[in-house]
Order: structure tokens, then C-alpha cells, then sequence
């Protein structure tokens, strides 16, 4: 764990004896199950709509309890005994249907309220989205604070949201804030570009296009973003629930941690291509930003037209192009932040850098690369 000083205020440094992690075994809540039980929970329990994987942790501390965020009987019944709530379950990506974010996002958030309130659970940490503050209709962030992001938006959220992941996480997290009491302490922690061992969405998709020739830089190739390690977030997410106690200034707040710097974008993803064995990226010629964003409406319309003419769901169709205008966008703009405010209040500082953390990951993914 890396060295901390400053606030020793009561419970500032404890870790929650009994957790519940929804979500637990999405990418992030397995490493955060885990590093619960590191840091000395003595009760994990892990709350996810699947079955634990096979190589989830086996410890007498955790139990799996399979269950539906949507359910609140399921919900509150996880949250008998605990002492703190990580809730990180959500519908993320572009390609749900659009009734399921709210459902789930929204929904699934105010039963874990519910559940907390039931319960007598005294702290609450929702795991959230920079996606919720971006500018519109230019999302570009360079540097920005979480209050330099309400400042450019006229108030705390994206005036209006790109994409329906957002707008619902905007909805949950703001439940979660407005219902801070003396009773229910709550935070607000978001990552920015969530990378590592065991990632089962980004860099995936990355290699298998890289790998199959398909990929390519998309722009002028300087765009720059903040990433997060795995490890990085689940230490924030921590912290977030440390700085839960009466007086805190962290109360009822919105937190960006990240490793703390920026890179550009698709010098990062090449030089992981490059580290697992794949050819470079950068030996083929750029896809400028207009000519792909172009090819991604044209393939949003041929989706729309499968769907309807095959009776199948629009997202499911488009989960099989993988290819629309959000996905574009967020490839070629700058992303990147300023978290001094949870290096002032959380005392966060990443126990990954980025070029130790991106190393841990491609290692992982060249281990396992076909042959």
C-alpha cells in the first residue's frame, strides 16, 4: 500500500470490516473484492448477476452471492451486516438497449439506497463516470478539475449527456449524493480509462483488431488521456470509503482518480500491440477523423436496417460491427484531468505509475497471446 500522511481523523484510515462489492465480478470488482480482503476486511461479500469465476478468490472472508441488481429483494438481503457499500454493478458500452440503462444504472442504484437504509449499512461508495461531467457538444477535457468540469457545464453534469451510460450514471450518482445524511455517509469515485491484467473489454478489442490488421490510427494520432490501473482505482475506491466520517470534506462529492498523468492515446495502444509481439500500428497509414466518422454512420444505418429486417434488437446488431460514432469520438479526443482534489481530500496517490502499471498489463496479455 503506498504511504499516506496527512488527515488522522477517527475511522480516516480504516478499511470496512464487512463489505458488500456489487458488480463484483466485473474487471474491477474482482481486483476490489481482493484488495479488501488484502487490506484486512473480515467479511467480503460479492454480489454479481454471474457466477464467481473459476479463478475467483477463494478465501474464508468472501462470499459469492449471485444475484440481479434489478431484484431489491437480492439487494437487500446482500446488504444485511454490512458495514460499507462499494456499488460498482452497471451496464457500461454503447450496445445495451435503452431501457436497460435505466433500469440498471438508475434502478439497481436506488435499491442498493433502499438496501442501505434497511440495513443500517453506514457508508456507501458508488463507483461512477468522468463520462457524466463531459462538455457539450465539444467533449475534448484538458486538465480540467472536477470543478472546472461544473464550471464549463453550468452545473454538475453534462448539460447534455453523449451516450445513455452516462446520463443514467449522472441519475444514480446523483441519488447516491443527495441522500448523504448523519446516517448514511456516501462519495462518488470515478476512473478514467480503466486498464490491466485480466481486462476483459478494451484491450481485447485493441489486440484482436490489431492482430487481424484492422486497426488503425484514427486522426493526427495526438490525442492524449488519463488512464487508470485496476489497481489504482480499487485503491481510490478505498480511500473513498476511508474518508467517509462525520465532518469529512469528502462527503456527498464526485472524485476523479487516475494514474496521474496523460499519454497519448495511440502511442499507449501501440506500445502495448508491440510488447505482446503484433505488428505496429504505426506501419500503416492514419484513418483521418472525418473519413471514420463517416464510415461509422454509414454503419449505424446498416445496422438499424439488419435490425429491422431481421426482428433483431438494434445494440445487438451493432455489438457485432463494433463500430458507431460515440466509440469514434472517444478514440480521438483528449481526455485527460486534474485530481488534486482527491490527492487533497482522499490522500490518493496511484500505487501504479502508468509505465510500471502498462508494463504489468502487457506482460499479462503477451503470456497468454496465441502462438
Amino acid at each position: 500500500m503506498a504511504k499516506q500522511t496527512g488527515d488522522a481523523s477517527p475511522g480516516f484510515r480504516d478499511v470496512p470490516k464487512a463489505a458488500l462489492v456489487t458488480g463484483s465480478g466485473g474487471f474491477v470488482g474482482r481486483r476490489l473484492v481482493e484488495m479488501l480482503v488484502e487490506r484486512g476486511a473480515e467479511r467480503v461479500v460479492a454480489f454479481d448477476l454471474n457466477p464467481p469465476a473459476d479463478d475467483a478468490l477463494q478465501h474464508p472472508a468472501v462470499t459469492y452471492v449471485q444475484g440481479d441488481i434489478t431484484d431489491k429483494a437480492a439487494v437487500l438481503a446482500a446488504c444485511k451486516g454490512m458495514d460499507c457499500c462499494f456499488h460498482l454493478a452497471a451496464l457500461v458500452g454503447p450496445y445495451h438497449e435503452e431501457n436497460a440503462y435505466e433500469r440498471v444504472n438508475y434502478g439497481g442504484t436506488l435499491h442498493v439506497l433502499d438496501g442501505c437504509r434497511e440495513h443500517g449499512v453506514g457508508k456507501l461508495v458508488m463507483s461512477s463516470s468522468p463520462s457524466t461531467r463531459f462538455p457539450y457538444p465539444d467533449p475534448n477535457v484538458r486538465g480540467l478539475t472536477e470543478d472546472d468540469l461544473a464550471k464549463i457545464n453550468g452545473g454538475t453534469y453534462s448539460p447534455q449527456f453523449h451516450a445513455s451510460y452516462a446520463r443514467t450514471k449522472a441519475m444514480g450518482e446523483k441519488a447516491v449524493l443527495e441522500a448523504c445524511s448523519d446516517t448514511l455517509l456516501t462519495i462518488a469515485v470515478a476512473p478514467h480509462q480503466v486498464y490491466g491484467p485480466r481486462d476483459p473489454l478494451l484491450m481485447p478489442s485493441i489486440l484482436e483488431a490489431a492482430r487481424g490488421g484492422k486497426l488503425r490510427v484514427f486522426g493526427d494520432g495526438t490525442n492524449r488521456v488519463s488512464f487508470t490501473h485496476v489497481d489504482n482505482y480499487c485503491h481510490g475506491l478505498i480511500l473513498g470509503a476511508e474518508a467517509l466520517y462525520p465532518g469529512s470534506k469528502a462527503l456527498a462529492r464526485f472524485y476523479i482518480v487516475t494514474d496521474d498523468d496523460s499519454q497519448l492515446l495511440w502511442d499507449a495502444f501501440d506500445q502495448a500491440i508491440v510488447g505482446v509481439g503484433i505488428r505496429s500500428i504505426k506501419t500503416r497509414a492514419a484513418v483521418p477523423t472525418a473519413l471514420i466518422l463517416g464510415v461509422a454512420r454509414l454503419t449505424m444505418v446498416l445496422g438499424r436496417a439488419i435490425a429491422f429486417g431481421s426482428g433483431r434488437p438494434y445494440p445487438h446488431v451493432m455489438r457485432r460491427l463494433k463500430l458507431d460514432t460515440f466509440a469514434v469520438r472517444m478514440l480521438v479526443i483528449d481526455r485527460w484531468f486534474d485530481i488534486s482534489r482527491a490527492k487533497k481530500d482522499l490522500l490518493y496517490e496511484p500505487l501504479l505509475s502508468f509505465e510500471d502499471g502498462w508494463a504489468d498489463m502487457t506482460a499479462w496479455f503477451a503470456a497468454r497471446e496465441p502462438s
